[in-house]
């Protein structure tokens, strides 16, 4: 995994690594994941992991979340194949969100979309 700055972030002069201890989980355990293309610097989806799908992330380097519509974990393309290599894990100024880059081997949404951020909203 990288331990460069994530691409178009303004580089903080004071940058300390984050620790599991900084990590703020909601009460459900819980922390929510922004995944971006390492490459392109594009979003592509958001999710959640709860404390064994961050460290199935950290061991397995692939992408592992937690659907709280299902209660369990999952490994993002378990079965379809478009599993995401993961480069980078960055934790927020506050260590309650994450940014996961990743190098994504196809669509990262469910309806075969690059992103699953393919809407505008019109108003």
């Amino acid at each position: 995994m990288s331990d460069t700055q994530p691409a178009n972030l303004p580089v903080s002069p004071a940058i300390a690594p984050a620790t599991w201890a900084d990590l703020r989980w909601d009460e459900r355990g819980l922390i929510p994941v922004v995944v971006q293309d390492a490459r392109t610097g594009a979003v592509l989806m958001v999710a959640w992991m709860n404390a064994d799908a961050l460290r199935l992330t950290i061991e397995t380097g692939e992408t592992h979340f937690w659907s709280r519509s299902r209660g369990e974990l999952w490994h993002k393309g378990a079965t379809s194949g478009n599993v995401q290599q993961v480069t980078s894990v960055w934790a927020d100024c506050d260590g309650d969100t994450l940014l996961v880059q990743v190098e994504p081997a196809g669509p990262a949404c469910h309806t075969g979309a690059v992103s699953c951020f393919y809407r505008m909203v019109n108003w």
